[in-house]
């Protein structure tokens, strides 16, 4: 394995999110029953012609500015030839030497030391990225295949990135980031159950030192982004075994299953001009002015790694936080919400309590976000009484799973269930406090002998019986005053 290295490019389709499909107004969608999203144009019937969907080409163009990509002044249509049951017209209408993005790139984050701790970040160089209409859907039964053209002309871009990632570890890094971007971007779903982001991995192995590519694998019907990372992986050392063994890498296409971890040659791999392309008679090359390409420039979004150096920043944010915030859009904009009601010098308390509180109530009502109903008046409210002392954990706890379940401001929540926080007798807390020693000896004893998380064995008796309303600084205080006293 050390002798040789993978050199990895990823060819990636997304859906876009349209209406209706690329060249005709007939709708685009996923669910329907077989062959009901159709009309002549789908269907390729004579005397039907196609007409573009601006709206596809407005995503395209923000996809290719969220990702630095150079937007063609004119770009032009092409047909695709080739003979499969799910092409209807037996060609498909795409774009070949003259793409409506180049370049650009997406940047990417691996793994680090551990969860806690920032990986390397760096940048895919991408080749291009042009638009095309989708091929329609087989459906493979025991003795034929049937198939279904609902999914045939929707709106669809594929984003070829340079040969430029060396494993399935980066490859899944890749795809995470691009499709949050995508996500976030307002693009598409990137739903990969639903095919609306799918992935082919062109991969070949070298000698480590050397400059020439070897010859090409691709794999296809990779339907997650794990199985993308396995994939490529077993097809690394598949290559290199059979390098070793003295054999010759044939250039194909492999189908990989990612229940299974096995591969099995489809076919050989297809040249471009196996595809016979040639201008498409019936569309008009397509011109992209300045004024185009700025309306849509101020609607792109913040890209996700350009949020967390941000909250790195301005919030001093820590990584754990911003790990988890600026890959849910909804959740990183609440967070912004919740930090603007409640003040920056409160930032960590807030994205402490919104991740670890609430996506754990959420998580287990099954609820999303948008059907919360904490508001960012809830979390602002709850982290200033904390502040001020009105209310202590674990009782801060018990108003967070109230609230969410009833939507009362925390200050109600507390009152109502006298879970405020009083300033507890001096007399009364000592009493706790020697209750919990006498009570926990082992803990005592082991804190006496210098362990010192110990005293937390301690302390939970005295919160208990204080119902959560003691003063954890004036508990710690007066329990070690009384441990030191013997």
């Amino acid at each position: 394995m050390a002798q040789y290295e993978a050199v990895i490019g990823l060819e990636v389709h997304v859906q876009i999110r349209t209406q209706s499909k690329m060249f005709t107004r007939v709708a685009a969608g996923y669910g329907h029953s077989e062959n009901t999203l159709t009309d002549p144009v789908v269907l390729a019937l004579p005397g039907a012609l196609p007409v573009m969907n601006k709206k596809a080409l407005d995503a395209v163009i923000k996809a290719g500015l969220l990702l630095g990509c150079e937007i063609a002044a004119v770009c032009k249509w092409d047909r695709k030839n080739y003979f499969y049951p799910d092409s209807p017209k037996n060609y498909q209408i795409s774009q070949y030497d003259q793409p409506i993005c180049a370049g650009g790139g997406v940047e990417i984050e691996l793994p680090g030391p551990s969860r806690n701790v920032m990986g390397e970040h760096k940048v895919i160089p991408l080749t291009r990225i042009h638009l095309e209409e989708d091929v329609g859907k087989l459906d493979h039964g025991a003795h034929d295949s049937l198939v279904d053209y609902n999914r045939a002309g929707t709106p669809l871009m594929e984003i070829v990135s340079e040969p430029a990632l060396t494993s399935g570890e980066e490859a899944y890094a890749y795809l995470t980031a691009l499709r949050a971007i995508m996500v976030q971007g307002n693009i598409s779903d990137c739903d990969m159950e639903k095919g609306q982001m799918r992935c082919d991995a062109n991969i070949s192995v070298r000698p480590v030192g050397t400059t020439t590519l070897g010859t090409k694998v691709e794999l296809k019907n990779l339907n997650s982004i794990s199985y993308v990372r396995d994939g490529i992986d077993h097809e690394i050392k598949r290559q290199i075994a059979v390098l070793t063994a003295g054999g010759t890498i044939v250039q194909e296409t492999r189908d990989y299953d990612g229940m299974t971890g096995a591969s099995q040659s489809l076919r050989s791999k297809e040249m471009a001009h196996d595809y016979r392309y040639f201008p498409d008679p019936d569309l008009m090359p397509v011109r992209v002015d300045a004024a185009w390409k700025e309306r849509l420039r101020a609607e792109c979004a913040e890209l996700p790694f350009d949020r967390q150096r941000r909250f790195f920043e301005i919030l001093n944010l820590p990584y754990t936080l911003t790990s988890v915030l600026v890959w849910d859009q909804a959740l990183a904009d609440f967070f912004e919400q919740c930090v603007a009601a409640a003040g920056q010098a409160r930032v960590q308390a807030v994205g402490n309590w919104i991740i670890n509180d609430l996506l754990r109530e959420l998580k287990a009502a099954g609820v999303a976000l948008a059907d919360s109903k904490v508001s960012p008046a809830h979390v602002a409210e709850l982290v200033a009484m904390i502040e001020k002392g009105e209310l202590f954990s674990p009782a801060a706890k018990d108003v967070f799973a109230e609230m969410f379940a009833s939507g009362e401001l925390p200050g109600v929540v507390a009152e109502r269930k006298g879970l405020k926080a009083q300033p507890a007798d001096s007399n009364e807390l000592e009493q706790w406090c020697r209750d919990a020693i006498a009570g926990n000896t082992k803990a005592a004893d082991e804190f006496r002998a210098g362990k010192e998380s110990a005293i937390n064995g301690l302390k939970g008796p005295v919160m208990k019986a204080s119902r959560g309303k003691a003063n954890p600084k004036l508990v710690d205080e007066t329990l070690r005053r009384l441990l030191a006293e013997g």
